[in-house]
């Protein structure tokens, strides 16, 4: 089955852990509660199978201006290249934002869950420590890709 529910955003998961810098393109996120927020990454992602429990990350939904950083962040692996060289960043102690993002979060992972039907996915819950909106434009939205 291929069609979509709900119109996704993208959001870039970013962090620094053991001297590298990890990031990667979101599209399977959502606020689950006023401060808790929940995403899948895929078992392909060094992103998502470096970050564990306790671990302090950075949750940039792009805005729609931001196109090319999701594309840029969504290729290769963050093991194999340097994913932000040339893209715009500010640090939160571990964590990595996206400058200009329609929303930067500093995100305490919490717990980290394993689905029955697909076992190798990371199913990531965090706390939103802090945040910060830009009120000027819109979010990048997955449609645009197609």
């Amino acid at each position: 089955m291929s069609f979509r529910a709900f119109n996704q955003g993208a959001n870039v998961v970013s962090y620094r852990k053991d001297n590298r810098d990890y990031a990667m393109t979101c599209a399977w996120a959502m606020m689950v509660d006023y401060d808790r927020i929940m995403m899948v990454l895929g078992e392909q992602s060094a992103t998502g199978n470096n970050i564990k429990i306790g671990d302090i990350i950075g949750v940039s939904s792009l805005s729609e201006s931001q196109k090319e950083i999701a594309l840029q962040l969504g290729d290769l692996h963050s093991d194999q290249v340097d994913k932000l060289v040339n893209i715009k960043i500010k640090r939160d102690g571990t964590a990595i934002l996206i400058e200009n993002a329609k929303v930067q979060m500093t995100v305490e992972i919490t717990d980290i869950l394993h689905l029955k039907e697909n076992p190798h996915d990371n199913l990531i819950y965090g706390r939103i420590l802090n945040h910060q909106t830009n009120k000027e434009g819109k979010f990048l939205s997955y449609d645009c890709f197609e």
